[in-house]
């Protein structure tokens, strides 16, 4: 017997005017905010069928399944309602989950419900889509066995929050957010940021954070940190299958109460064979101990790379204001725009500005090229960054009260949801300032 109990219909009772109810408000939301979207886990591999009666509806579920925290279900939909659901499963095996929609309401809508339940095989999860935001009514649908009731139209974030309610442990602590970093082309400097926004969110937010350094070969985190640890993430890259939270604690390096490091081991006489299940299932485990991990990715494209970046929970691209960044982080842009479309927009950094005598492209252009405005602006700096790499220590540390130190802990407020996001954040950031050398 499935989870949708076959019982009497009841009585129709008028309809009440009344709060949206808990599944109907998360369908609805068209936005979804960023905490939430940091937690939210992925839903594991299960088979869902949508039967829906309105293209709008089939639309948004179709939507929600081509989102990353849906990647690893199967999803179909169809249209119909739940009288093709009933067709189909007469002579099929029901899915993990069922999705309905239905316009029916009262004695009718029931009865379709349990003509449902005796097709349906134990186990099976049932959502119904209506269009009555009814209190009495949502009881009774779960008094019935149903498990969740949305009320369209649906939105596809709704649509992900709801399924993976069904399906993640609410009493597990939720899965940190990650933050991948990327530089638009070598050299701009997408460690140097990685890093020290990763020291910014561990001291002034008081969150635990773990950064893991996927540039295996020439990785730069342990020399930012003044580390030189003998394991790192190469370790478990190498065996992912064996690593759990104990050999996790083994390999990581604490430099603070808040902060960890999961290190590349920076050395050429190893052969490195990376592959995105393997860094998949690392960060798996690794989100699972912390509420913020910073990947930095180095500047290299490969399927692993790709994979990793548009899984993340925040994408930051660097770049510097010459034509080869811009070409190329437009090109990132609007890959990370087509393959996310329920996320936020990568957040753009334009580092290095103001370098003498070289010829730059004004900020203002290089964001209309690219199509969004830059979330910080940092200028030319040699000085305070190279005496922190050198010395092994974070900007914060060198130059607490400084603009660049200001403009890295905006940057860390952004990427944790902590500062509303602006349409146009360059014009509106009091970091626009930040563009010219002070």
């Amino acid at each position: 017997m499935s989870n949708l109990a076959h019982k009497e219909p009841p009585v129709e009772e008028p309809l009440v005017e009344a709060p949206p109810m808990p599944g109907a408000a998360a369908a609805q939301e068209p936005v979804v905010s960023s905490e939430t979207l940091a937690v939210m886990k992925p839903v594991p591999r299960i088979t869902i069928h949508a039967f829906c009666e309105q293209p709008g509806t089939g639309s948004a579920i179709q939507r929600a399944g081509e989102d990353r925290r849906l990647a690893k279900a199967h999803l179909t939909v169809h249209m119909g309602g739940i009288p093709a659901a009933i067709e189909q499963y007469q002579q099929a095996a029901t899915p993990n989950l069922i999705m309905v929609e239905t316009r029916s309401t009262g004695q009718e809508l029931f009865s379709q419900l349990g003509a449902l339940a005796e097709v349906c095989d134990a186990g099976t999860k049932v959502v119904v889509v209506g269009q009555m935001n009814d209190v009495s009514l949502y009881r009774e649908m779960i008094r019935q066995g149903v498990n969740e009731y949305l009320v369209a139209p649906l939105h596809p974030m709704g649509v992900i929050e709801a399924i993976s309610r069904l399906y993640v442990d609410p009493d597990a602590p939720p899965i940190g957010r990650t933050i991948a970093f990327i530089g638009a082309k070598g050299g701009t400097g997408s460690s140097t940021i990685a890093h020290n926004v990763g020291w910014c969110i561990s001291t002034g937010m008081d969150e635990d954070v773990i950064i893991t350094d996927l540039d295996l070969p020439f990785g730069t985190a342990g020399l930012d940190f003044n580390q030189d640890p003998a394991q790192g993430i190469a370790d478990a890259l190498t065996a992912p299958e064996r690593l759990d939270d104990v050999l996790l604690d083994r390999l990581l390096v604490k430099c603070t109460d808040r902060l960890s490091l999961f290190a590349a081991p920076a050395v050429l006489d190893r052969d490195f064979e990376m592959d995105g299940d393997s860094c998949e299932s690392v960060l798996d485990i690794v989100r699972e101990g912390v509420p913020c991990v910073v990947v930095d990715l180095p500047h290299v494209w490969a399927p692993w790379t790709k994979k990793v970046l548009l899984s993340a929970d925040e994408i930051v691209i660097t770049a510097t204001p010459d034509l080869a960044s811009l070409r190329n982080a437009k090109n990132i842009l609007d890959m990370t725009r087509h393959a996310r479309p329920n996320d936020n927009s990568a957040h753009i950094v334009i580092n290095q500005v103001g370098m003498p005598k070289r010829p730059e492209i004004p900020v203002k252009d290089f964001a209309e090229a690219v199509g969004t405005e830059a979330t910080l602006v940092l200028p030319f700096n040699p000085g305070l960054f190279g005496t922190a790499a050198n010395n092994g220590q974070m900007i914060e540390e060198l130059d607490p009260k400084g603009k660049t130190t200001e403009g890295l802990r905006f940057l860390a407020r952004q990427l944790c949801g902590r500062e509303v996001r602006a349409s146009k954040p360059a014009k509106s950031s009091m970091f626009s300032f930040l563009s010219r050398k002070g």
